[in-house]
């Protein structure tokens, strides 16, 4: 049985969340010239080619993206083990979201929670896609979804609905020539639903999503927000975006929003009984009610 490095596979990893070895570089710190080394051997040892490179731009093969989709939830799963292992009892809640949600909704709320629950360790993980949230060894999953979407029992925890959102030139495009023509023109970058919400919208403006160009998959959400402001694309956003927006660097696009979709928990059957597990998911619920 073939063994890969686990270093490689994370800096794999940022290599496709940035689709720059530059970017990559200074995120590990490393010397691009190291990081381009060890994304060259480990496709020596796969055996398949993870990017194809066009332009001075990456862009990840189709093996690409399913080896990066695996191996997130599983190197994840590791390193939670690990930290696991390390902690004494009580080991601190898991909680597998997306970095988007994460950074502009939960945590300017959450010195709310460690105010009144010190005792109670917290632990995030990034998760990118829907398709994570019922396998992902986590206590709580929080994902952008729409009824229908969660195999596993899960809350909805507030509607949030989403629209095209670009750049100021992708806007002044849309202006100029329509947005069906652009939309039908310019990448659309896939989310958390992957294609489905891209599906979703395009049926709602009368548009053949299969016409459309679908060149760019950018795993991390925080980094998508980046790549549609860098103008590499068009991505659905909701009203968590509304910084970039108010700030000028993005725009919405559309008056049709996708009114069904909004952010669900799922929470760990395994954890019923863990009394931290369900005063973290209360405060959530009750968070999400006056926010």
């Amino acid at each position: 049985m073939a063994i890969y490095s686990y270093d490689m596979l994370r800096t794999f990893q940022v290599v496709a969340h940035n689709l720059s070895m530059t970017r990559a570089a200074l995120q590990l710190n490393q010397s691009k010239g190291s990081v381009s080394y060890q994304i060259k051997t480990l496709e020596q040892q796969l055996g398949f080619t993870l990017f194809e490179r066009a332009n001075a731009r990456l862009h990840l093969t189709s093996e690409g993206r399913r080896l990066l989709k695996v191996s997130q939830v599983s190197l994840d799963q590791i390193d939670q083990e690990i930290e696991g292992l390390r902690y004494k009892d009580p080991a601190p809640l898991t909680i597998a979201l997306q970095t988007y949600f994460l950074s502009r909704w939960l945590s300017p709320r959450l010195m709310r929670f460690t105010a009144a629950h010190p005792e109670i360790g917290l632990r995030f993980v990034p998760l990118n896609f829907i398709g994570e949230m019922g396998s992902i060894d986590a206590d709580i999953s929080i994902c952008w979804a729409k009824q229908g979407m969660i195999d596993a029992p899960h809350e909805r925890l507030f509607a949030c609905p989403a629209c095209p959102t670009g750049n100021s030139n992708i806007a002044d495009r849309v202006r100029e020539e329509g947005l069906d023509n652009v939309i039908l023109s310019t990448p659309l970058l896939l989310d958390s639903s992957e294609s489905e919400g891209w599906q979703d919208w395009c049926d709602l403006a009368g548009l053949d999503f299969s016409q459309s160009q679908k060149g760019l998959s950018v795993a991390d959400s925080n980094s998508r927000v980046q790549a549609v402001i860098d103008g590499q694309g068009i991505a659905l956003w909701d009203r968590l975006v509304t910084p970039e927006v108010n700030s000028g660097h993005l725009q919405y696009l559309s008056d049709i929003w996708l009114d069904e979709y909004g952010y669900y928990v799922h929470a760990n059957e395994g954890g019923v009984e863990n009394k931290a597990l369900k005063l973290f998911l209360d405060w959530l619920i009750v968070e999400s009610r006056v926010s």
